[in-house]
């Protein structure tokens, strides 16, 4: 007879397995340090000389275009840094770097083993949810600081995804009242909040200056979906993908990731039904740059991908009304509409079902629509602060508060 046990179970006893092995390992540790002072005489500089003053953790490849640009910082001062990834082909891992150390950590269960006996000053990540689920806060990190990886309300997490970080670096002052928010809704302790700008951004927006674009004879229309139940392809599915094809434009969809993952029972049967042609193509790259350019309009419902289009390319959107549901999100939580959903009135022009029957006309008529211009000016303004200069802020935030950190030890 088998003993069976169901995911969720198993999930939460290898938790709580995790769980104990960190507390022993920090005990050992902990154990093993105080013989170690008491054998150096009492040296306490001799103590650390195993804890790690910058790291970086990046639980997916697709996030090196926000952690490129500090490592290069880093290098730049020639600054020893530790890079971990939970992707065994990050980009990262193939980068000649003489400061930078970039290691594979593992996937899932494998890689939180390791940060939760971390021994390290600070820790940048854009991954939320620290301490809430399977990454759990170390004893011996002295300061978990998250930096968003768009230029979007925090709020657009998953439950608590900010909660238990000590500093959050934003792209943006708009973004501090949400958080402020929280933590008093929560009783959470405040966390200390430095606007640095977008890193990926700033280099995306100097790519940009660089290259040009190649002139089509057809209208490129690129259909970049949200993941959940609130997104396009969830929500739309076959009808506007058939709506879109049926317009003669070229097409380019490009899933979320999280839906390659998450949502193979939806997205897997589009793929196979809707072959690529000359003038309908899936994309996947890594790198959302040449895709982006090539649009001459994105049609989006509630990604973050808005923002990299309508600022950086300074190109016309389209939003689909997709009746956006907030109780998976820390959005559930504000009495107040996100900001995001204020300002893409804008930015673009709200897309409807019933529309779909006319929607080459639609595109046409959004392409050509000049005032939403000066929606995108003011949005950038508001969103994307420090243009340019992101990076060297981070760095600047990393080292300060290590020095402060090490002078309070």
């Amino acid at each position: 007879m088998f003993l069976y046990i169901d995911p969720g179970t198993g999930s939460m006893l290898f938790s709580i397995l995790i769980g104990v092995i960190s507390t022993l390992v920090f005990v050992g540790r902990k154990i093993f340090l105080k013989l170690k002072f008491v054998l150096s005489g009492g040296k306490s500089e001799k103590i650390n000389n195993t804890k790690i003053p910058y790291l970086i953790f990046s639980d997916h490849k697709r996030y090196w275009n926000v952690f490129k640009p500090i490592c290069d910082e880093f290098e730049e001062r020639k600054i020893n840094l530790v890079y971990w990834t939970s992707s065994p082909d990050d980009p990262a891992l193939v980068e000649k770097y003489e400061y930078i150390k970039t290691e594979f950590i593992g996937e899932g269960n494998k890689a939180f083993a390791r940060l939760n006996i971390l021994n390290a000053g600070i820790v940048l990540s854009t991954t939320p949810g620290l301490d809430v689920l399977q990454w759990k806060r170390s004893k011996t990190v002295d300061r978990y600081v998250h930096i968003l990886h768009a230029v979007d309300d925090p709020a657009s997490y998953r439950m608590f995804g900010l909660d238990f970080y000590d500093s959050v670096l934003l792209s943006g002052s708009y973004q501090i009242e949400q958080i402020r928010y929280l933590e008093n809704k929560r009783n959470l302790k405040e966390k200390e909040l430095a606007i640095v700008g977008c890193p990926y951004m700033d280099i995306m927006n100097n790519r940009l200056k660089k290259v040009s674009r190649k002139s089509e004879d057809k209208i490129t229309v690129l259909l970049a979906p949200s993941w959940g139940a609130s997104g396009i392809l969830a929500k739309y599915g076959e009808k506007i993908l058939d709506a879109l094809i049926a317009t003669g434009f070229r097409i380019i969809v490009r899933p979320h990731p999280q839906t390659l993952i998450s949502e193979k029972n939806l997205i897997e049967p589009l793929i196979k039904k809707y072959v690529e042609t000359d003038i309908f193509t899936w994309n996947y790259d890594n790198d959302n740059f040449d895709v982006l350019n090539s649009a001459d309009i994105l049609i989006t419902d509630f990604s973050g991908i808005i923002f990299d289009y309508s600022l950086i390319f300074d190109r016309p959107l389209i939003y689909a009304d997709t009746s956006f549901d907030t109780s998976p999100y820390d959005a559930a939580w504000l009495e107040q509409p996100m900001w995001k959903f204020k300002v893409l009135p804008k930015l673009g022009v709200k897309l409807e079902e019933s529309q779909f029957s006319d929607m080459k006309t639609f595109i046409e008529n959004t392409i050509n629509n000049e005032e939403l211009k000066s929606g995108r000016d003011i949005a950038r303004k508001t969103a994307w602060e420090n243009i340019g200069k992101s990076a060297e802020f981070t760095a600047d935030y990393m080292i300060k508060t290590y020095e402060e950190t090490k002078c309070k030890a």
